[in-house]
């Protein structure tokens, strides 16, 4: 065993411990094929690394089981095979159905329930809705437990039911915008369940047991011990309706072909052991008239026992040797001498089989008992095989004469037949390589089909992002032609703004009288180029600084109370004289006329100061 397959075996102890999916029973080919593929999309190189990240990502172990378990179904799926169980398979086990009685049938590895449906859909077919309600029971099993979420739910996408009949879909679904879901009252006669095919008890007494295309995941002996169950669940009429590559070639003994092609088959009820009798004939002599007859009589019988073609030995109810043939003498290495010897002294009592308990045998069952290829090795090594029968030789009443003991040489028969079971066991290990090589092939099918269907999903989901793109680029085209329009809107506002600007710059250094503008705060906001020229500082020294805090030729705090008198609005304004000097240092008397600042719906905003110098 290489490391990668300890590997293997550790990975799939550790799933079947901590989730409790046993997947040892799956083909081993299989099995990494596809755990590889989920390595893959990881992007992970070996299974003991794979095995660390299950532990730290537990939600991995739904994307693995989706993986494994590939539930590609559909409605009548191979539609020959199921006109073929509808025409020819189910008629004879429904005849035979009174009114009352109970139909059971099992759909095992149903997946997302669309096998389930069809069988529901032919036996209302063939039966009648009314009847199909009472008496139908259909079991549907399968280990993944989102397949039989999706399967209880009933409901299907259109693509989903594109295989229907268009008088089935109407028949038998109800429609609710672009989804179908099947008919209430029938989907109570469906039973979803949980059930795994290698672990659980079959479900019994079913007169239909449907399995496509699941035994195919599994290795032999795994198939070999579901078959068993499925022949045990089965009644006496039941048919088996497989996938089309799963044949049963080597399982003719508990299955009968209906018809090989669409994989239907009936339960071999048991074998029949024919009876075979063997007659005794009776030589029945005249009575000899005289002594010379009886002579002649005495010699026939010794003649024929003498060269009969089987070898053979007579021992009396003393246990002595009593007579035995040419053939018997000459195989076994006996003398005339023997003759009368005490039979347990012989070899041949104990080799090549132990005679004696089977003359005890046969003495007290007075029947023949009969050993089956006695296995003898002669001196030269060379091996040959007996049928030995052992006879009791009754005579009148209850007394035992003694036994006849008869080799029959059944060599040449024992090769032949080692020969033909050698043959057979090559043939039947053909066949399940080529059962195998064609399930492996539906296989690598079903999964390309898998991978074909997630493809055209994956291009379905890029058709709807290219869509939402699409949609997104108009969108985002439509912003931008509105950005355009606000933009050719800010251009014309700012050039109105700095027409505006350029306007009031010019109305500010227009005036011959110093302007201030004040905030509400006490900030300043408009300082004009005469109020520079007198007291010294330009608009961007004093824009924004506290008109209280300025240190100038003009007494500020002098000012306050007309300008809280026009902030508060007590007053249009007021006008004060004060004296004050300019930045020159000439002493001058300066007017101040103090206005309210008043903004949109009269609230005030803050205070005009217009100064000018009184001569």
């Amino acid at each position: 065993m290489t490391p990668q397959d300890n590997q293997v075996d550790a990975l799939l102890e550790y799933i079947r411990n901590s989730r409790g999916f046993d997947f040892t029973a799956y083909k081993r080919s299989t099995l990494e094929r596809r755990i590889r593929r989920r390595l893959q999309t990881v992007s992970i190189s070996s299974f003991e690394d794979y095995q660390d990240y299950l532990e730290v990502h537990p939600e991995e172990f739904t994307d693995l089981f989706n993986t494994i378990m590939i539930n590609v179904t559909a409605f009548f799926r191979d539609p020959e095979a199921w006109d073929f169980l509808i025409k020819q398979a189910l008629p004879p086990i429904l005849e035979a159905k009174s009114g009352a009685d109970l139909i059971r049938v099992w759909s095992a590895g149903c997946a997302s329930g669309e096998e389930a449906y069809t069988i529901a859909i032919i036996l209302a077919e063939l039966l009648g809705v009314e009847r199909f309600r009472q008496c139908v029971k259909i079991y549907a099993t399968d280990v993944d437990e989102d397949a039989l979420s999706q399967a209880r739910q009933a409901t299907y996408a259109a693509p989903d039911v594109k295989p229907l009949r268009q008088e089935y879909l109407e028949r038998y679904f109800e429609r609710t915008g672009s989804r179908y879901s099947f008919r209430p009252d029938m989907r109570r006669s469906v039973i979803f369940g949980r059930h795994d095919l290698i672990k659980d008890a079959p479900i019994s007494r079913l007169d239909l047991l449907v399995c496509r295309n699941t035994l195919i995941y599994l290795n032999a002996e795994t198939q070999s011990r579901i078959l068993e169950r499925f022949h045990y669940a089965l009644g006496a009429r039941g048919v088996l309706f497989l996938g089309r590559t799963e044949m049963l070639l080597t399982h003719g003994q508990l299955f009968s072909p209906v018809d090989p092609k669409h994989r239907v088959f009936t339960k071999n009820l048991g074998f029949t052991l024919r009876n075979h009798v063997l007659p005794s004939s009776r030589f029945n002599h005249p009575a000899a008239e005289s002594s010379s007859g009886a002579v002649v009589q005495q010699r026939l019988v010794e003649s024929a026992f003498a060269i009969a073609p089987s070898a053979q030995m007579i021992i009396d109810s003393f246990g002595r040797l009593v007579q035995m043939n040419e053939l018997a003498r000459s195989l076994f290495d006996m003398k005339q001498e023997d003759i009368g010897r005490p039979f347990h002294e012989l070899d041949i009592s104990r080799k090549p089989v132990d005679l004696r308990s089977v003359m005890d045998q046969a003495y007290a069952q007075r029947t023949p008992v009969r050993l089956s290829e006695v296995e003898r090795t002669a001196l030269g090594g060379a091996a040959t095989f007996y049928n030995v029968s052992v006879s009791p030789l009754p005579a009148e009443g209850s007394v035992q004469l003694g036994v006849s003991i008869t080799f029959a040489d059944v060599t040449e028969c024992h090769t032949l037949q080692k020969e033909l079971s050698t043959s057979k066991q090559e043939l039947e290990t053909s066949n399940e390589e080529l059962q195998s090589a064609v399930e492996e092939l539906e296989t690598t099918n079903e999964e390309l089909q898998s991978t074909v269907e997630e493809l055209e999903t994956t291009n379905e989901e890029l058709q709807s992002s290219n869509e939402e793109l699409e949609t997104m680029n108009e969108e985002l085209q439509s912003t931008n032609q509105e950005l355009e329009t606000i933009n050719i809107e800010l251009k014309a506002r700012t050039l109105q703004l700095d027409q505006a600007n350029s306007l009031r710059e010019s109305i500010l250094e227009s005036l011959s009288d110093a302007l201030v503008v004040i905030g509400r705060d006490g900030v300043i906001q408009v300082w004009n180029k005469r109020a520079e020229d007198l007291w010294g500082l330009r608009e961007d020294e004093v824009r924004g600084q506290p008109f209280a805090s300025l240190d100038i030729g003009l007494p500020v705090r002098e000012l306050q109370d007309s300008m809280k008198a026009c902030l508060s609005g007590s007053g249009n304004g007021s006008v004060a004289t004060v004296r004050a000097t300019t930045r020159r240092g000439k002493a001058i008397r300066c007017k101040v006329t103090s206005t309210p600042l008043a903004g949109m719906g009269k609230e005030l905003r803050g205070v005009i100061l217009v100064m000018e110098e009184e001569q």
